[in-house]
């Protein structure tokens, strides 16, 4: 091994004499012995022109600190809202850590304990995305080093099972919505008549909605995509209904307060509870929406654009719902080819093959 680079863990270090004659010791930040090689010559280089470098030090920074600056920058997202939650879950459990003590067991037996908590692997999935990002930002950020973001980059996500699709029947829409409390059931109706996700909902602005032209205009949504959704009979009569305030640009919104809703979750599952609808979800009306699109007749595709689904294949989880349509297909074919041909007049157990 070249004189002056040595391994401490998996990262490669260096040491050289500075312009004062004392020894300087330095992480290359890389686990690449070419890397390091390539750092000492720099330095040598430097220190014979008669510069001293200067070498960019790293403070131990806690998760907590990294919490605060991501939050700042999150706020952009357009997921900021649910990535707050997950953020400051991290910060109960990770809060006082420093960020140079995370590695790849530390996250994998996080994985462990949740799942042994109960929870779903797409949930899990979730805080390791968001710790993974977070440390990605650290990095830019000079508040660790790249090795420790290799470390967590290891870490592999679980598969998740997307099969679930749980949606309620007419009967159980009905008794769902009159199951609500005052303030939750026009947001309930909304997302049966929409399609609508939670958090477009709860944000949702009278800016967005054109009653004149009976349209809703999403502009920022989970795809990045503007979408326009129909405004129907009983959505218009919803909107019409609910009772303005100029001061308040939300459609949805504590009328104590005058800030929209953050989360709906104890009303909605209160309102479940009375409804005896169980085990299902606020996304689940979501899923509502499309089913009973499906089994009315309407297309595949058209239900595709109404979600904002960028692939087709997303859309694709409701076709099976509407199996009484593929013979209603058949049935039509039929229909068509017997009155153009005369099938039966012609071919009547064997007569039209003599």
């Amino acid at each position: 091994m070249t004189k002056g680079i040595y391994k401490r863990g998996n990262v490669y270090w260096i040491r050289y004499s500075g312009l004062d004659g004392k020894t300087v010791y330095e992480s290359s930040g890389s686990p690449k012995f070419r890397e390091a090689e390539a750092l000492l010559i720099n330095r040598r280089q430097s220190i014979k022109e008669g510069k001293q470098p200067e070498i960019k030090k790293i403070a131990n920074h806690t998760f907590r600190e990294l919490s605060v600056q991501y939050l700042i920058w999150a706020e952009r997202q357009r997921s900021f809202r649910s990535k707050k939650g997950f953020v400051l879950q991290l910060v109960e459990l990770y809060g006082n850590l420093p960020l140079r003590r995370f590695s790849t067991m530390l996250l994998e037996q996080l994985q462990t304990d949740k799942t042994r908590n109960g929870n779903k692997p797409a949930t899990v999935n979730r805080h390791i995305a968001t710790i993974k990002h977070m440390f990605r930002k650290a990095v830019e950020w000079d508040m660790v080093e790249e090795d420790t973001l290799k470390k967590i980059s290891r870490v592999k996500l679980l598969e998740e099972n997307n099969r679930r699709l749980r949606y309620l029947s007419q009967v159980e829409c009905q008794s769902l919505i009159n199951a609500c409390d005052t303030h939750l059931k026009p947001i309930i109706i909304t997302a049966l008549n929409s399609g609508m996700r939670k958090g477009e909902i709860l944000s949702l602005k009278w800016d967005n909605v054109d009653l004149q032209h009976g349209f809703i205009l999403l502009d920022i949504t989970k795809n990045g995509e503007r979408r326009e959704i129909p405004i129907n009979n009983t959505l218009n009569e919803i909107f019409r209904g609910i009772t303005r305030r100029l001061d308040v640009p939300y459609v949805f919104f504590d009328s104590k307060t005058g800030k929209p809703y953050l989360e709906v979750k104890r009303s909605f599952n209160t309102a479940c509870k009375k409804a005896k609808i169980m085990d299902f979800h606020f996304h689940d009306l979501r899923h509502t929406f499309a089913s009973q699109l499906v089994m009315a007749g309407i297309d595949i595709t058209t239900i595709k654009e109404l979600l904002g689904h960028k692939t087709l294949t997303m859309t694709l989880r409701y076709a099976h719902l509407a199996p009484s349509h593929k013979v209603k297909a058949v049935d039509i074919l039929d229909n068509c080819l017997t009155s153009k041909m005369n099938y039966t007049k012609t071919i009547q157990f064997g007569e039209g093959l003599k």
